[in-house]
């Protein structure tokens, strides 16, 4: 039986996204910018849609005169990128 895939992660960038993530406390815009190697157009606009999901949580701040973007995972972020490997695994289980 195969199992829904969250349609909010099965894109690639928002996944990519989330893969950097679940592995850090929080990575700044442009660390994601430079690993996902997005426009910042296209990355502001993904981030935005899995925050207002829930999934990640933003601080603007400043690093001395220049702003800075940070993300972090939120716990129901974790909870869904998990569910989604989860669902995954479904789809690779009935391979062969």
């Amino acid at each position: 039986m195969f199992k829904e895939l969250d349609p909010l992660l099965h894109s690639e960038l928002r996944l990519a996204v989330m893969s950097i993530l679940i592995s850090v406390e929080e990575a700044d815009f442009v660390f994601i910018k430079e690993q996902t190697k997005a426009t910042s157009g296209n990355l502001s606009v993904q981030i935005d849609k899995l925050s207002k999901a829930g999934y990640i949580e933003i601080t603007k701040t400043f690093k001395g005169k220049m702003p800075q973007t940070l993300c972090r995972l939120t716990p129901i972020g974790r909870q869904a990128f998990e569910n989604y490997i989860e669902a995954l695994k479904s789809y690779i289980g009935n391979i062969g």
